[in-house]
């Protein structure tokens, strides 16, 4: 895989069944400084700690997306929630670890706020056709649906 790709599957969540196999819960709160249908500006904080991150599809093929992402200074970062866009996104993120792959997880986020009720899970995969285990919680796919997009979200 190419330096700073991402290639994301996303899925809806059926039942709350993958809270008992979480090993970590992270609280965020993100905001985007800058948003189109083919790039994003995101600032998140995620517990004690802050990034800031440059998403593209115009580098990448299918499901893949350039992404670029540093960590920052948490004051930095409520500073710049402060002169994003509209609608800050607040979530719980629920890790849970895949027991067939080595080294994949399972990010599960529950919204808040003016999403509260939308769950998604999402799998960081190596390659867009590589298999990986599906757990009994998980729904329909929207990969690629940009109703599902934190950005168009927001």
């Amino acid at each position: 895989m190419a330096k700073n790709t991402e290639i994301e599957r996303k899925f809806l969540v059926k039942t709350d069944g993958f809270k008992a196999q979480a090993t970590n819960t992270l609280e965020i709160k993100q905001g985007y400084l800058c948003k189109d249908q083919t790039r994003t500006i995101r600032v998140r904080i995620c517990d004690e700690h802050a990034y800031l991150t440059i998403k593209s599809s115009i580098l990448r093929a299918g499901l893949a997306k350039y992404e670029w992402e540093k960590e920052i200074e948490v004051e930095d970062a409520r500073e710049m929630l402060e002169i994003c866009l509209p609608g800050m996104i607040e979530k719980t993120r629920y890790v849970i670890p895949c027991t067939k792959e080595k080294g994949r997880k399972w990010e599960v986020d529950v919204f808040h706020g003016r999403l509260e009720g939308r769950v998604l899970a999402e799998i960081e995969l190596e390659d867009e056709n590589e298999p990986f285990e599906r757990p009994e919680w998980l729904g329909e796919e929207v990969t690629g649906q940009p109703a599902y997009y934190n950005a168009n979200m927001q």
